[in-house]
């Protein structure tokens, strides 16, 4: 599949779709510096809070992969389908597919899981625009901060999975690079899915960083380019047996007394 086929151009939308317009008020003044305590302290407890919401929604989701990827992929892409089936081949080696929540690719990752009879459960965004949960989740949380987002999009995957996409789903990847990197997470699998659109990403870190002693070239092996779906999902599963001990077990009973439902 070409880059050129990748990145065809969609039905036209608005900027406004992506979330590109200037940011809730909220967000400008936390951004510009020290405020008044009072509200310093009100912004780190409703955080604190967005964290306990999406812990106790996703506490029994079992065990994950994340699929990141373009929101601005709709039906009809062939980056769609390539995502739709990497969602069904996810679900059918029994991991629940855990996306964005969003529109594009995400929605085809969770469809893909849904439509294969896997779990489907996304972390949505909330922007200036409103982004919609799309119709394939099983369960989904929202989060006000991409900070928050990332780290339960991480919290409970073994595996990742990059699609093609922008600046969002590069920051979401070489996040959770940078964490397996210094080890603050184990080397869990990276997939590049589409060969021709990663290829001149990992070609600059091979060429460019490793030389300049910037990364190692440890770093640039932990991606695994890809053009399979099925492939990709095999070797999700044969590290997560092999590496992880990753195996099929009764899920952690629900508490009452915890209101867990």
């Amino acid at each position: 599949m070409s880059t050129d086929e990748l990145v065809r151009r969609p039905a036209e939308r608005g900027a406004e779709d992506w979330g590109k317009t200037p940011p809730r008020d909220e967000d400008h003044s936390f951004l510009e510096g020290p405020r008044n305590r009072p509200l310093e302290l009100l912004w780190v407890l409703r955080t604190a809070g967005e964290f306990v919401k999406c812990f106790r929604q996703l506490h029994f989701v079992g065990p994950c992969v994340t699929v990141f990827g373009s929101a601005r992929y709709a039906e009809g892409n062939p980056a769609y389908a390539l995502t739709l089936r990497m969602g069904a081949a996810l679900a059918r080696e029994g991991f629940t597919v855990m996306t964005g929540g969003g529109p594009g690719l995400m929605e085809a990752a969770n469809r893909g899981a849904k439509e294969a009879g896997g779990v489907s459960v996304g972390c949505n965004i909330v922007l200036p625009v409103e982004q919609k949960p799309n119709t394939y989740l099983d369960r989904w949380v929202e989060t006000r901060s991409f900070f928050v987002r990332k780290v339960v999009l991480a919290k409970y995957s073994y595996a990742f999975v990059a699609a093609p996409g922008g600046l969002g789903t590069l920051d979401e990847l070489f996040e959770v690079a940078v964490l397996v990197q210094t080890g603050k997470m184990r080397d869990f699998p990276l997939v590049l899915l589409g060969v021709e659109y990663w290829k001149p990403l990992i070609d600059y870190l091979r060429d460019r960083l490793v030389p300049a002693r910037t990364i190692d070239a440890a770093d640039v092996d932990r991606f695994r380019l890809t053009d399979s779906p099925e492939e990709a999902a095999e070797y999700i599963r044969e590290v997560a047996l092999a590496r992880f001990g990753l195996s099929s077990r009764p899920r952690m009973p629900k508490r009452w007394w915890l209101l867990e439902r």
